[in-house]
């Protein structure tokens, strides 16, 4: 993880997949050590809790000039006592709060949330945008085996739709194994699980008309979009002839995916992906981000600067985009 300055040139930054960690926490993090190596969890862990100088020199470094943080994962997604969850999801936001204060010009923050109660969810989620000013929420994928779509979240819904608060979608393990995995360890997490099934959950959103009932609703997918970018006309082609049920949506998927997602660049450095993403989602639905502490931030700070877009498109992608729909000052 060793990082080093990109060029004098590089475009004003703002990053909204960052993690750290606090000591409440290391438990539900080692959940993650099945998905990484070793050496990663154990660097990544250091890396993780650290707030202060070390995190702030990467992003001067990078000209990266806001982050907005997180809890790594887990979290509280993984925990079965919904009053634990929900107090330890308080604290560290609470905790947060106060790392924000210091530095209120470089950092902004994700709530951590526990859906195992969503009005309390959406209580917290209100607390954190209106009295804490963070910029909306962060959850760990599904909860206890039960996935956003579920009728008990409309009412999580409903309140971030009226909050304006963006919701990021994270990767998570599933609830199950399943057996299309067995015997190839390297399939499980980032290489592909993780991939497949937040792509999975998001669409789950789509079919089950959520983004109908409230199009205010906004969600962000990291990784180029978990692949939900190149497969839009796909989705709209085979949908009419797939559905085995009474549910109808007025739109084409399409539609509510470009009006109701966005998608950041973490852990894709890609110009191919880039560009097929700026393409099929819209230029003003891409955001710029590293996956700190997991990915580099020179590779990811050097892949915006030198991506092969227009100017326009790289000043949206880098700041732009974040500013306008995480509701930031300039």
């Amino acid at each position: 993880m060793a990082e080093s300055p990109t060029n004098n040139r590089s475009v004003r930054k703002v990053a909204l997949e960052e993690h750290f960690m606090v000591p409440e926490f290391v438990d539900d993090f080692a959940d993650t050590y099945q998905n990484i190596s070793p050496a990663l969890a154990k660097e990544g862990l250091a890396a993780l809790s650290d707030l202060g100088d070390r995190r702030i020199d990467i992003m001067d470094r990078n000209n990266i000039d806001f982050v907005v943080l997180s809890l790594s994962g887990p979290g509280v997604q993984v925990e079965t006592d919904t009053r634990l969850a929900c107090a330890k999801a308080k604290s560290v936001n609470d905790f947060l709060a106060r790392e924000i204060e210091k530095r209120p010009n470089r950092y902004g923050g994700f709530a951590h949330l526990a859906m195992q109660d969503p009005t309390e969810a959406a209580a917290e989620l209100e607390r954190c945008t209106r009295d804490l000013k963070f910029q909306g929420a962060m959850i760990n994928g599904q909860t206890n085996g039960e996935y956003l779509d579920h009728d008990r979240y409309s009412v999580f819904w409903e309140r971030a739709a009226a909050l304006q608060a963006p919701v990021y979608l994270h990767p998570g393990n599933p609830a199950d194994h399943p057996s299309v995995y067995a015997g190839h360890d390297e399939l499980w997490g980032p290489v592909c699980s993780w991939t497949f099934e937040t792509a999975a959950h998001a669409l789950r959103l789509v079919f089950a008309g959520v983004f109908e009932r409230y199009p205010g609703a906004r969600l962000i997918l990291g990784h180029m979009g978990e692949t939900l970018p190149i497969s839009l006309w796909r989705f709209d082609s085979r949908w009419p002839v797939s559905h085995r049920d009474s549910k109808q949506l007025p739109q084409p998927p399409s539609f509510y995916i470009k009006r109701n997602i966005a998608i950041t660049t973490s852990g894709v450095c890609s110009d191919a992906a880039l560009r097929c993403a700026l393409e099929s989602m819209g230029e003003e639905n891409v955001m710029f981000s590293v996956d700190y502490p997991f990915e580099q931030t020179e590779v990811a700070a050097r892949f915006i600067d030198a991506a092969a877009i227009s100017h326009s498109q790289r000043e949206k992608v880098a700041h732009k985009n974040a500013r306008r729909i995480l509701r930031l000052a300039n």
